[in-house]
């Protein structure tokens, strides 16, 4: 495994998926708490998984080698407790990658998306040249964007897009966060 691990943290291996991978992210995203703020709740398919979302995955290996998608695997236990993903958003700049996580439900509350971001967050701009790192999530998803405030990420905007599907609470419209080069360099100096 050590040739496709990405990062590791004090709990946490952050490793490149595999098609072998396809059964624990279907998993994952069969659990409509865990997709509640991302499609209201309702899982892809395997097919999907499998034809669509893995292979979107792997793809970026290749293409963006500093940015991607990473299974996160607890040390102790050897489990896939979710994943994170740090990348440029389509249209941004390449130096500004999105932060994302989704964890399994039994890895909530335990600071694990808190200690992969801010090992992320360190990441893109130590190695990876990385200018701004953003992230975001509904309003109402106090969770999510608590773990972007404790990972150093500060809210710079409220706005309200056309989801795709309707999803309850979207009519508060979602939080932006950001972290600038300077402001972690700032803070990694106290």
């Amino acid at each position: 495994m050590s040739g496709h691990i990405f990062l590791e943290t004090e709990r946490l291996i952050l490793r490149r998926f595999t098609s072998a991978d396809a059964d624990e992210l279907f998993a994952l995203d069969d659990d409509p708490g865990v997709m509640r703020y991302i499609d209201g709740g309702l899982p892809p398919s395997l097919e999907e998984i499998e034809g669509d979302v893995l292979p979107r995955f792997l793809w970026y290996y290749d293409t963006f080698p500093a940015w991607g998608f990473w299974a996160a695997i607890e040390r102790s236990t050897g489990a896939f407790l979710g994943w994170f993903h740090l990348r440029p958003e389509k249209g941004a700049p390449a130096d500004e990658p999105e932060l994302g996580y989704r964890l399994r439900r039994s890895a909530w509350g335990q600071g694990y998306a808190t200690e992969g971001s801010r090992a992320l967050i360190e990441k893109a701009f130590r190695e990876a040249g990385a200018r701004r790192v953003v992230a975001s999530t509904m309003a109402v998803n106090t969770a999510s964007w608590r773990v972007m405030e404790k990972s150093g990420m500060r809210r710079v905007r409220l706005f309200h897009a056309d989801w795709p599907v309707r999803i309850e609470g979207d009519e508060e419209g979602g939080y932006e966060y950001a972290i600038t080069r300077e402001e972690w360099l700032a803070a990694d100096s106290r």
